[in-house]
Formats: structure tokens, sequence, C-alpha cells
């Protein structure tokens, strides 16, 4: 029996977002900023239990998710031939004959997510579909190449026709406490973007503490960032419930004082169709349902899709497949 489920393309806004303008460093909101690591915690700690989403109403959410996917290769054995693989994958998300149960059209992935070396041949190969390629940056994923060099790595992939850009901040400005040179960094890097929407990427499994990770993001959205995203995903940790609590109420901060909504990007360590769904949760709980769009929110992931894929079949089927017959590219 066909089963028909809510379009997560129907009525979504033109992307992108407004871009984040910016604003002059407060030192006084950056250093009164605390965490409540033990609240934050707990708080987190309830999450996985708290949303039941089933049938329909999980599928929807499952087809929402796939929308906010920076499908992602980084790899240092990255080829011409796998990035046009995941491209085509990022055009076509599920297989046809798992939509067409569903009733479901039009549905591609958030934005395609590459080294510059890869960033033409993505760009050729998403040709037509609407697809943005986003391209790390700025020495990923350590940041610690001479800095004209991370500004120029900027400028070259936007040049070749990266329409978002993942920048990595120094973590030592963070670790010092050095807001002011934080800040001055952020602000070049978003200039040298140009058009080209950028992400911050704070690595916040490196920042020692979630007070860090709060004043790392006001910092880096005061100085322009249009998302601020956890990881490089090369970390030892990656996205976590906890991190993203304080991200996302940085945002929220961020949008009450300035009337600018800012992106949000978890990144590294999330593979699972039920994990995907626990930040959604906290994403619409936290900022609501303008958030859930893929000019807000994006998932930086490269095994998410085929664990959603493979549950999406399980739905209209009834059995779960093997994952290799669900492959990225």
């Amino acid at each position: 029996m066909q089963t028909k489920v809510e379009s997560p393309t129907a009525q979504l806004p033109q992307r992108l977002e407004m871009r984040n303008r910016g604003m002059d460093l407060d030192l006084d909101w950056v250093l009164g900023v605390q965490a409540n690591t033990s609240a934050i915690e707990r708080r987190c700690a309830t999450l996985p239990g708290r949303r039941s989403l089933k049938k329909d109403h999980q599928a929807a959410w499952l087809l929402r998710a796939i929308t906010l996917i920076d499908l992602t290769t980084l790899a240092g054995d990255d080829t011409e031939a796998r990035v046009r693989r995941l491209c085509a994958k990022a055009r076509q998300p599920v297989r046809q004959d798992i939509l067409d149960q569903l009733g479901v059209t039009g549905i591609t992935t958030g934005a395609i997510c590459v080294y510059h070396e890869m960033v033409a041949t993505a760009v050729d190969a998403l040709n037509g579909s609407g697809i943005p390629v986003a391209a790390v940056s700025t020495g990923f994923p350590a940041g610690l190449t001479p800095f004209h060099l991370r500004l120029a790595e900027i400028g070259e992939s936007v040049k070749a026709g990266a329409e978002e850009i993942d920048i990595v901040i120094s973590r030592r400005h963070v670790l010092t406490g050095n807001w002011q040179a934080l800040y001055d960094e952020m602000q070049q890097f978003r200039a040298a973007c140009g058009e080209a929407h950028v992400k911050a990427i704070l690595a916040t499994g490196e920042l020692g503490t979630l007070r860090n990770v709060a004043r790392a993001s006001l910092v880096c959205m005061m100085a322009g960032a249009d998302f601020i995203k956890t990881s490089t995903g090369k970390e030892g940790v990656n996205a976590t419930l906890p991190v993203s609590l304080v991200m996302l109420r940085a945002i929220r901060d961020y949008h009450e004082r300035t009337g600018i909504r800012v992106g949000y990007k978890p990144a590294g360590g999330i593979s699972k169709a039920k994990d995907a769904l626990v930040y959604l949760s906290l994403l619409k709980d936290e900022l609501g349902d303008r958030w859930l769009r893929p000019d807000l929110f994006r998932f930086g992931a490269s095994s998410l899709l085929g664990d959603i894929e493979r549950q999406l079949e399980h739905h209209v089927t009834g059995a779960y497949s093997a994952s290799w017959r669900h492959a990225a590219g």
C-alpha cells in the first residue's frame, strides 16, 4: 500500500537566509557568558527519550533531514569519479521506488562539501540542480597554514564556484582568551568570502570548556559568520548534544539582540537516523520551526544518508535491507 507523507520541500524559503552583517565586538557580552555544564548535561541526557516519532511522522522528519545534509567527502584519496558519484547521490538521495511509495518528489541534499581541489568537479556535476557546493578552507582541518594563504584559499574556492565556505578558526585565540584576535580573523575570512556564505568551524572538541564554546560562538557571529559549525570531523570529539545546546542558545541570544538569524551545522559522528531526529528535536525546541530549513541548518555527514534511506525503505516495506544497498555514491 502506498504511503503518503508531507513533502519536505513544500514552501521552503529562498536559499539562503539574509546575510549576517555582524556587529562591533562586545566584550562585555562575550565575557558575561557562562555555561552550567552539569545542568546542560542533565538536559541533554533526557533528549533521546523525550521524542517518539512513529510511522508517517518519522518518515516525514527523516525526509526533511535529507534536505539538511551537507553530503561530504573529505578523504585524502578523493577522486573526480568519487565526487561525481556523490553529486549524483545528492541529486537523487533516495531510491526512486521508495520515493514513489512515499509520494514524494523533488528531494535533494542541502549541499555537497569537498576540498578545494574538487570544487570545480562538483560544480560541474551539480550544474542545473540548484544544489550548492561548500568548500572546506583556511588550512582545514588544523587551520595552521600562513594566514595570507588561508585567505587566498578562500578566494580560489569562490572563484571555482563554491557558494559556501567552511572555514576553521584558530583555536589558540579561544584557548588564550584573545577574543579580539578571533574577531579580526573571522572578519577577514568573511570579507574574503565575498558573496559566498561562510560557516565558522569552532572545533569544539579542542576548545576545553562549554563556556569557551559559547564565547567563541558569539564572537564569530559578531564578526559576520552566516553559520557556526561544531567540528571538522577530524577531531577526537566532534558534535555532541551538550555542545549543540550551548551553540543553539548562543544563536538564540544573538537573534534576540540583533534580529539576525545565524545557521547551525553539527558535524562529525552523526551517522544514524535516530541521532538526526534527536538533533532536529533539540533544534525545534530551542530555535523553532524556522531553523528546520537548509538555509539555517545542516548536518555535516557522509554516512547519515545511507541509514536514513534504509529506515525509509523499512517504513514502506516492513523489512530492513543491508546497509550496502544504500551506498553514498
